[in-house]
């Protein structure tokens, strides 16, 4: 049966059961337990130490009401990272190249940043829809453009995470196909394309996290916005 170079983004199913599920309860195993003891082993160190540098980078822009956000940020961010780095292992699933789960998680999160500033500071909510100082005949054109891009947000979260790692999968598998192509024809020229092969997963690798990174930023900025 000839596979295309997209059935590795089809969700996976057994018997008919889809296994997206278990790719997405998956990374809740791979992370040490927290210890009451005063000394952990060197992995539960360095998962400390690696939350404290994302809590502090993501949370620098916030203002101390928007803190209280910490326990779901950075969650997030540890489950994308977890989620993006594991699809680039052989024969695995990556769920965060579905367009659905990714608006699934953008618009909720979008949302609540929205309806916290209506309810915090409605007039300043509103008045982004308007900038300040606009000549009035224009004033009905910007506060629909501005609707419009305050109601895109979410949907350009979700296709910004599901193309930059659509496409890094893509490039992989066009460029991994042609050096097993090229090996008993031209041998050379193989080992040059494995090379680039090589150098791409570690691009993909870096674009994986900060992918995830940039995802949990923004919801940070749109959260500066309404706290």
């Amino acid at each position: 049966m000839t596979l295309s170079f997209f059935d590795q983004f089809s969700s996976p199913s057994y018997l008919g059961i889809p296994l997206i599920a278990l790719a997405l309860t998956l990374p809740l195993v791979l992370f040490p337990t927290p210890s009451s003891k005063w000394l952990s082993n060197r992995l539960l160190a360095m998962q400390n130490w690696f939350v404290n540098q994302l809590s502090k980078q993501l949370l620098s822009p916030l203002s101390l009401g928007g803190h209280k956000w910490a326990l779901l940020l950075i969650p997030l961010m540890l489950f994308l990272i977890t989620l993006n780095a594991l699809g680039l292992l052989p024969y695995t699933f990556t769920p965060t190249t579905q367009l659905s789960l990714n608006i699934g998680l953008a618009v909720p999160l979008w949302l609540a940043t929205v309806l916290i500033g209506m309810r915090n500071q409605p007039t300043i909510a509103l008045g982004h829809l308007l900038p300040e100082g606009t000549p009035t005949p224009l004033i009905p054109v910007l506060v629909i453009i501005e609707t419009i891009s305050l109601l895109i947000r979410p949907l350009a979260l979700g296709v910004r995470l599901t193309a930059n790692l659509t496409a890094g999968h893509l490039l992989i598998q066009l460029i991994a196909t042609a050096a097993f192509v090229l090996v008993p024809l031209m041998p050379a020229v193989a080992i040059l394309t494995a090379t680039v092969l090589l150098l791409l997963t570690l691009l993909e690798v870096a674009v994986a996290l900060i992918q995830a990174y940039v995802f949990v930023l923004l919801l940070t900025l749109y959260l500066q916005e309404n706290v």
